[in-house]
């Protein structure tokens, strides 16, 4: 099996954004946000401690889920 890149401080699931690694994303990631497990998590910042989910109803003009930004303690690794 081949080595996992080290996951970075800042990482995005969106293609178009300049956080995004697609190395990371050939392996699954896990996301613990303060304590608990959160599937839903778009992109992260271990460092400034927060998370981005998508929201449930709003969308931007381009149609994709706009992103609402929570924070606390980001735990990322490798499942």
């Amino acid at each position: 099996m081949s080595d996992k890149p080290a996951l970075p401080d800042h990482l995005s699931g969106n293609p178009r954004s300049p956080f995004f690694v697609k190395e990371c994303f050939e392996h699954e990631i896990g996301i613990r946000f303060n304590g608990k497990e959160r599937t839903d998590v778009e992109e992260y910042c271990i460092s400034e401690g927060w998370i981005k989910i998508p929201s449930p109803k709003a969308r931007d003009r381009l149609g994709q889920p706009m992103l609402v930004k929570l924070k606390g303690t980001v735990e990322a690794y490798y499942i």
